[in-house]
């Protein structure tokens, strides 16, 4: 008795993979199943970065005396600028708590943060995607902004138990809500498929933008927290009888180059809720009329 003929398992398979494209893009029901795979190959990440771990410590073995002191002192000198710019900011920061406070604002939270550290690279060309070590067991949820030390790295996009898949701001799919730090003006930032460059969207050949701003998050949206660095508008470029201008930014954050990141926990007390509540007199107990007659 022969068995079923070449075609007809060729048919079989290419349906059960349809199906399975079907229920996990329109039903989500593969959720699980990706997540203890992501678990189950996480050893296979580790193996992967093994090697160049094992470089890094050979290398480390072989540093000599005069290479060790120049280090030593750049980074004794970094130390120093770091510690100008910390007692700068600190003084920043209280000046900045003390006007809320007297503008009668909502409690200030600091954004809580957690190191990471990459583990695996996509292979995929067309996929800005890289693997960190931290998951669902350190708290880490879909949607939480990632940063390096010059900025905006992108946000998680999918959470096993100790690892997390994070989708770079390069990636042609992403898009963040940024504003000029200059002079407030918001557009949205897309990801263009090349890690050194970004485009700014929808911008009217009237707007006041040049090159070198800086763009930080917005916040709108509620997705990334407000203030974070993301680029810098890199070149500008007016086509005549076009209502927009092409702008393109190049990111603050080390897309290809960061091993350690932090992952962002935004604060308990959110923007929306306290100007819900300045707008509503009921929830806020006090009306607009009575804060003017208060400031008078």
């Amino acid at each position: 008795m022969q068995g079923p003929v070449p075609g007809f398992r060729l048919l079989l398979i290419v349906v059960l993979a349809l199906g399975l494209i079907v229920a996990d893009a329109r039903f989500d029901k593969l959720a699980v199943v990706r997540s203890s795979l992501a678990t189950g190959l996480t050893p296979v990440y580790w193996l992967g970065n093994a090697p160049t771990q094992f470089s890094d410590w050979v290398s480390s073995l072989f540093v000599n005396k005069d290479d060790l002191k120049r280090d030593n002192d750049e980074l004794q000198a970094r130390l120093l600028i770091l510690e100008r710019r910390a007692l700068k900011y600190a003084a920043l920061a209280s000046e900045n708590n003390e006007l809320r406070r007297l503008m009668n604002s909502s409690e200030v939270l600091d954004d809580r943060v957690i190191v990471s550290e990459v583990v695996s690279v996509s292979p995929d060309p067309f996929a800005h995607e890289l693997v960190i070590n931290k998951g669902r067991s350190d708290g880490v949820q879909e949607g939480q902004a990632i940063l390096d030390a010059g900025g905006l790295m992108g946000q998680v996009i999918q959470v096993s138990q100790i690892t997390a898949r994070v989708l770079l701001v390069s990636d042609s799919s992403h898009a963040v809500p940024v504003e000029v730090v200059r002079n407030g003006l918001r557009a949205i930032l897309l990801g263009t498929g090349k890690a050194n460059s970004l485009e700014l969207v929808h911008v009217p050949d009237t707007a006041n933008i040049r090159e070198g701003d800086l763009l930080v998050s917005s916040g709108l949206g509620g997705r990334f927290p407000r203030g974070y660095p993301v680029a810098k508008v890199s070149r500008i470029s007016k086509e005549p009888g076009e209502p927009f201008i092409t702008i393109e930014a190049t990111p603050t954050a080390k897309l290809n180059q960061s091993r350690m990141l932090l992952v962002v926990f935004q604060a308990l007390v959110s923007d929306n809720k306290r100007l819900e509540n300045e707008l509503d007199p009921e929830k806020s107990g006090t009306s607009a009329d009575d804060r003017l007659q208060e400031k008078r």
